[in-house]
């Protein structure tokens, strides 16, 4: 069964002989007076307790923690499956004063959890009499403070009621004097508001003309102000729309070149297997060039975006406009509803003047009827505090209304000034895609530049490879000698019938040196060494070897063939070029960069090609 247990917790201190602290614990039941367990624990008896049950708490702190558990089967009480319980077990059928356990019992779904067990014995006689008294004790001192309360009571409900009967008396006497008051008053204040309905309505009816034509007005003014500005924002939107195609078909542009270099480099890659350190400096070089292209590209995606931005801003300024005509037509339906409010009150007022004079021929009957009239006074004092209220809500909210289209006017012009920033933006950033754009070209036209640069490098190696393979040939016996470069090469044959004396390529130059060779040996062949760095000819015939003169093959008078001095200044982070084969003279990539004169040489009667140029 379940019962209503009160539980009371004591702290017992005991000085005499020695100074000690108890624990009393005592169950009783306010419906059973002889329901009486006690409990006492001394501070050696919580030791034991605190052994057995594996407690964790001090003496000091125990009383603290058992009404903590006490307090949670409290909460738990009214559930249906309460999560703590307190079980009350006896070993006899029934509690007929045998010693019984107290158990607080944690339920889960899985074991029924036992945090404290309390042994209590049922109380003696002399205990159950000593608490009786003073349950008895306390009962007397609570009917003496009820009866002194209820005397209190009956001497202020007395006092009351002389003073409401003296106070009923003297209010009758002054309801007669207001009701011959209040017959003059109610026909002055009936005139009185006559003559203030009419001017008032006078009033309104002027105000409103007023408001209805100013607002007219001012409708026509915004709707000719925003029609401007859509159209303004559409003529921007459209030239965007445009300078984006234009932005996006050169970036595909960019974009196919780029293809293209790159297909170039990969064909090149297979003829230059025995230069891949120069190579592998362009790559580097292409790649940091790869990389600003695609920074460039962000920025180009950056601005789109901004775009896309601008044009959200644009929509919400549209739904702005649309907002601004609603709050317009509600301001309207507002003032329909007034008006139809101030018709009804009219109607109203006509109703409350005929019920008026009604009152007035029935004031002389019964008290009962004066109390009616009583009710009928006070509803229409409300009523025209509720007309004053109003008429001054109605002008707040003129006020208002107005304070509103001044703020919508500032916000339009607002607008106005954001969308001028706005475009000084788009005009910055246009010019920024120009100067980027420009940076492109620049870029391309460096990388143009470095490509002749290194044809020209070369081909005046091979020039120069050439030029030491034929430092000690054999000097021809038709009579015309031409002077020799310290490279081996000739500096400037003799045209004595011609008279020239202008410098030539030392191709041209080597091409007119054979030639003398070939002629004097018929149809003997020189037979030539090929290396992976020089061609060493070896020695045919009775061949003299000229010896090399004091002046460079490519100068004359002081001054310079090829490209200018700066392109031969050694830098720090250049890489030494090396030696390249003789067949980029022959290749379709270098035709173009060679001159007239250099072009590749025609083959010799009787003479094989790899004397020439390997390959």
């Amino acid at each position: 069964r379940r019962l209503n247990v009160r539980v009371n917790i004591e702290l017992l201190s005991i000085s005499n002989p020695v100074h000690k602290k108890d624990l009393a614990v005592r169950l009783t039941d306010d419906t059973d007076p002889f329901f009486l367990y006690n409990l006492v624990i001394s501070e050696e008896d919580f030791q034991s307790l605190k052994s057995q049950q594996g407690l964790l708490v001090d003496f000091s702190a125990f009383p603290q923690k058992f009404i903590d558990l006490l307090q949670q089967c409290i909460q738990e009480q009214n559930k249906d499956i309460p999560r703590f319980l307190l079980q009350l077990v006896s070993s006899a059928p029934a509690l007929d004063h045998t010693p019984v356990s107290l158990n607080v019992v944690e339920t889960n779904p899985f074991k029924h959890l036992t945090h404290l067990s309390l042994k209590f014995l049922p109380g003696t006689d002399a205990e159950i009499k000593k608490f009786l008294a003073n349950c008895l004790k306390c009962f007397k001192e609570d009917k003496m403070m009820l009866e002194e309360k209820l005397k209190k009571t009956e001497e202020d409900l007395t006092r009351q009621l002389s003073y409401t009967q003296q106070s009923l008396s003297e209010k009758s006497r002054e309801l007669d004097k207001l009701k011959s008051e209040w017959t003059s008053y109610t026909t002055a204040l009936s005139n009185k508001h006559s003559q203030e309905l009419t001017s008032e309505k006078e009033r309104a009816l002027q105000a409103q003309t007023q408001y209805q034509q100013q607002h007219e007005q001012q409708k026509k003014e915004l709707e000719n102000l925003h029609q401007k500005s859509i159209q303004q924002l559409q003529n921007r939107l459209s030239e965007l729309e445009v300078i984006n195609k234009d932005l996006t078909e050169r970036r595909y542009k960019g974009d196919s070149t780029v293809r293209e270099l790159k297909a170039k480099l990969s064909g090149l890659e297979d003829e230059c297997q025995r230069a891949k350190q120069e190579v592998l400096s362009l790559r580097r070089e292409n790649t940091t060039l790869d990389a600003e292209c695609h920074e460039k590209e962000k920025l180009i995606n950056q601005l789109q975006t901004r775009v896309a931005v601008l044009e959200q801003e644009i929509k919400d300024k549209d739904q702005l406009v649309t907002r601004t005509k609603e709050v317009l037509d509600a301001t309207q339906e507002q003032k329909v509803i007034l008006e139809e409010s101030t018709e009804e009150k009219q109607k109203h007022i006509e109703k409350l003047e005929t019920t008026i004079k009604s009152l007035s021929a029935e004031l002389l009957k019964a008290n009962e009827i004066i109390k009616k009239l009583q009710g009928d006074l006070k509803t229409l004092m409300s009523k025209l505090k509720l007309k004053n209220t109003v008429t001054i809500q109605q002008e707040k909210l003129l006020a208002e209304k107005e304070e509103k289209l001044q703020k919508e006017q500032r916000e339009s012009q607002e607008m106005g000034q954001s969308l001028q920033m706005k475009e000084q933006e788009v005009c910055k950033l246009q010019e920024q895609l120009e100067s980027t754009i420009q940076k492109l070209e620049e870029s391309k036209q460096l990388l143009k530049t470095n490509e002749n640069v290194i044809t020209w490098l070369n081909r005046q190696l091979s020039e120069v490879q050439m030029a030491k393979k034929l430092d000690s040939p054999a000097s021809a016996h038709s009579g015309g000698r031409a002077a020799v470069s310290p490279l081996g090469m000739p500096d400037r044959p003799s045209f004595h019938s011609s008279g020239i004396s202008h410098p030539i390529s030392p191709l041209y130059a080597f091409q007119n040196f054979l030639e003398p060779i070939h002629s004097k040996n018929g149809n003997s062949q020189c037979p030539v060494q090929l290396n992976s760095q020089l061609l060493k000819p070896s020695r045919c015939l009775d061949a003299h070897t000229v010896p090399a003169a004091g002046h460079a093959a490519n100068k004359e008078n002081g001054e310079q063939l090829g490209l200018e001095s700066k392109y031969f200044k050694k830098k720090d982070d250049s890489i030494p070029l090396r030696g390249l084969s003789q067949n980029t003279l022959n290749s379709e990539y270098l035709r173009p960069y060679l001159p007239a004169k250099a072009q590749p040489l025609p083959k010799a009667a009787g003479t094989p090609a790899s004397a020439y140029f390997p390959g």
